[in-house]
């Protein structure tokens, strides 16, 4: 398999935090992000969390809202005119 090279760049203090980290497992830098890169093929998604901690509260109950509707696999409105009169348009 041909290799390649990717260059990351990222602040000293953070490099030294992780590569402690990734040491601390037995692993390089190198074997982490090659992992990673593992792990987004395979999955077929980029396997991170990523939120705000500290969202507004309007937010995470929109939030809230659409996670119940998808798992529902329903609808907030039932027509056009319904969704566009509560946006007041």
């Amino acid at each position: 398999m041909t290799m390649s090279s990717v260059t990351v760049r990222v602040d000293a203090r953070t490099k030294e935090q992780a590569a402690n980290i990734a040491e601390d497992f037995g692993l390089d830098l190198s074997s982490v992000t090659r992992a990673f890169y593992r792990q987004i093929v395979r999955e077929h998604r980029i396997p991170l969390n990523l939120s705000y901690p500290d969202a507004p509260q309007e937010t995470v109950e929109a939030l809230d809202e659409a996670r119940t509707i998808v798992s529902k696999k329903s609808a907030r409105f039932d027509n056009a005119d319904e969704m566009f009169e509560s946006l007041d348009i």
